[in-house]
């Protein structure tokens, strides 16, 4: 299947799952986890600040992440987001639930 060239709208709980899972590695800044999503989505999503900071603030208060001030890479001031146990917890739930509707959405498509 062929991927579009056109950014596709994120579907209903997949940006916690995405943000999770960039900041899974390493502590990252905003505009860092969202250049991770583009990169691994292939440009299928681009998260635009004024969804993706809502959803990191209200990350940090259901206790998924965790920020500290810091340097970026040219210099700047930047807020760096970290996974905490419980978004390690969150990412491993979700990452199975979205297993188990990816797999049923493609035995869906293929059924005749």
């Amino acid at each position: 299947m062929k991927a579009s060239s056109e950014p596709s709208e994120l579907l209903p709980g997949t940006l916690d799952l995405l943000i999770l899972k960039a900041v899974s590695l390493g502590p990252r800044h905003g505009l860092g986890i969202s250049r991770r999503i583009e990169q691994v989505t292939k440009g299928t999503f681009r998260v635009k600040p004024g969804s993706l900071f809502p959803a990191l603030h209200r990350m940090e208060e259901q206790g998924w992440l965790i920020s500290e001030w810091g340097e970026s890479e040219n210099n700047r001031r930047a807020k760096y987001y970290r996974i905490t146990k419980a978004g390690r917890r969150r990412l491993e739930a979700e990452t199975e639930k979205w297993g188990r509707v990816a797999l049923a959405m493609a035995r869906a498509l293929e059924a005749e």
